[in-house]
């Protein structure tokens, strides 16, 4: 069977620039984790000849890219096997990937492919693809595009020097002009309305306390060439962008390097070589003092004032007040949580004035989107005058809200954005009613890295392993009830439990890294009470892990 070329969240790894056969390019993906020049072409040509199952209609292709010094190397390349297959390309040039999504659907192209890797280092790329919709890839699309890129990287399809250089341009070309800037200021804009609408408007004489200057860490990545000015004009918020001093995008910035419940002493925050929290600075506890995004602008983690230091307000937290300012005016919504986040275990929703539906999803913003979105089972936009009622989280930061679709005002596409996220946030942090702030629970995420991660696959002996260790130990610290191992659509390798721990719901989950050599293990409770043994549990587990995936 031919494995499947993508990860968590689309296809990552160091970029190598040699001329290699595109059967080597597969072959590097898979035992070195490369992302070469000969692998985007073959995806592109993949890509153009898959029409079945992919939605729309037409053979228009939008590419954008972030800052990574090779991206353009690749999107040549990538253009290259598009047009050989017969797509029309349009190259949007440096952008975020939420706004490579929204000019997909602006041009009325059958697909985008954002060239990123996220938060991964410099070094590395990758690719993203969204389909007609704006919705990112499915496994099962994804092993399609695995198994043709196989069967045509053993086909002979040389050109020659003169048409391989024709065919690497682009039929429109936007790629070095401020068109995805603008496109990008413009949109949110937009936004803002509907999120005014939703939680309110911005009111900072009430409960928001902001710093002066609101700190911006962009990543250096595309947003850190205007989101800072954008919240000054649009919101009157002094803000101040800190990633334009970074070496290179994602290096000691940006929100790849924080974890969602993260803390620091004053002094701490000094020490660090993160240029964000170097220059942070004592505030009043509860003001919030910066945020930071992530390279390629997708997530959003808020950096509030705490009596000794800092502290991150995660995904949860920003999903948490969105969804209590969003029921002030008596709607009812529905939220969509990954298993690593504490919202997804469904207590406390209910302390709401008004209903909030719950759905558990695989982590990926992908599935966030997908669950929210089901119509008849089938990836669709949602059709609907008024903006939905409806949020999808991760507590790394991802937050999927609804985005109206730019050619037509009766539907709405899902979307995951930094800076829309802060602005959600700030509309709704200044409106929310703190009577009715949800009770959060209590979590512990931790990771077992350079491993082997073939040797875990959420059903195998060693899975059976950390069930029967996880087990023993909460029988040890407490009572233990409604025992249940399950998996998850999107999540092959998860191992995922429920259980009555104590009178509370617990959750554990176990799975591999997408895109590197690390699992991690996620516990959850419904409670915020932190149990005496539950972190030690959270450190054997790991440690087995460890020891065992060599």
């Amino acid at each position: 069977m031919t494995s499947n070329l993508f990860g968590t969240d689309g296809i990552r790894g160091l970029v190598n620039c040699n001329t290699i056969s595109e059967q080597k390019a597969i072959e590097n993906l898979h035992l070195k984790r490369e992302v070469s020049p000969s692998l985007m072409r073959l995806i592109g040509e993949v890509l153009g000849r898959i029409h079945d199952t992919m939605p729309g209609e037409g053979s228009k292709v939008v590419i954008g890219w972030d800052e990574r010094p090779d991206n353009k190397l690749l999107a040549k390349n990538l253009t290259l096997g598009l047009r050989l297959s017969g797509c029309t390309v349009i190259q949007i040039g440096i952008c975020a990937t939420p706004l490579l999504h929204y000019a997909t659907l602006q041009s009325g192209a059958r697909m985008g492919c954002m060239i990123t890797a996220s938060h991964n280092p410099v070094s590395d790329s990758g690719l993203k693809i969204f389909d007609a919709f704006g919705f990112k890839t499915t496994p099962s699309l994804e092993n399609e595009i695995s198994q043709i890129a196989e069967q045509l990287s053993q086909e002979e399809r040389e050109i020659d020097d003169i048409e391989q250089e024709l065919m690497s341009a682009p039929n429109t070309d936007h790629a070095n002009s401020e068109w995805a800037k603008n496109l990008h200021i413009d949109w949110l804009t937009k936004r803002l309305e509907n999120f005014s609408r939703l939680f309110g408007k911005l009111n900072q004489s009430g409960k928001l306390k902001l710093a002066k200057p609101l700190l911006i860490d962009s990543s250096k990545g595309s947003a850190s060439n205007w989101f800072a000015d954008w919240l000054e004009t649009n919101l009157g918020i002094a803000s101040l962008e800190v990633s334009h001093d970074a070496e290179f995008m994602n290096l000691n910035c940006g929100a790849g390097d924080m974890s969602p419940t993260q803390t620091w002493t004053f002094e701490q925050a000094k020490q660090e070589s993160h240029l964000l929290l170097s220059q942070l600075k004592p505030a009043e506890p509860g003001t919030i003092v910066a945020a930071a995004l992530d390279g390629d602008g997708d997530r959003c983690l808020v950096i509030q004032a705490t009596e000794v230091g800092f502290k991150v307000i995660d995904g949860d937290a920003i999903a948490d007040m969105a969804v209590n300012a969003g029921t002030n005016n008596g709607e009812s919504w529905t939220l969509a949580a990954s298993i690593e986040s504490d919202l997804s275990l469904l207590s406390g929703l209910e302390r709401f004035p008004h209903p909030v539906s719950t759905i558990e999803t695989a982590v990926g913003d992908r599935w966030l989107s997908y669950c929210l979105s089901q119509s008849e089972g089938k990836q669709s936009l949602i059709s609907s005058h008024d903006s939905p009622r409806i949020i999808g989280v991760e507590d790394s930061g991802h937050l999927v809200l609804p985005s109206r679709h730019p050619l037509n005002e009766s539907q709405w596409s899902l979307v995951g954005d930094g800076a829309a996220t802060l602005t959600a946030f700030l509309l709704a942090y200044s409106n929310h009613n703190p009577a009715n702030t949800m009770k959060r629970g209590w979590k512990k995420r931790k990771s077992a890295t350079d491993i082997n991660r073939d040797l875990w696959d959420g059903v195998n002996s060693l899975s059976d392993q950390i069930e029967q260790m996880a087990h023993q130990e909460l029988l040890s610290l407490g009572s233990v009830n409604n025992w249940q191992r399950s998996r998850l659509e999107g999540e092959k390798n998860l191992m995922l439990i429920h259980a009555n721990f104590n009178n509370q719901e617990l959750s554990l989950g176990v799975r591999n890294s997408g895109t590197q050599a690390k699992i991690s293990v996620s516990l959850r409770l419904s409670s915020s009470i932190n149990i005496e043994g539950l972190d030690e549990l959270v450190n054997k587990l790991v440690n087995h892990l460890k020891t065992n995936m060599k």
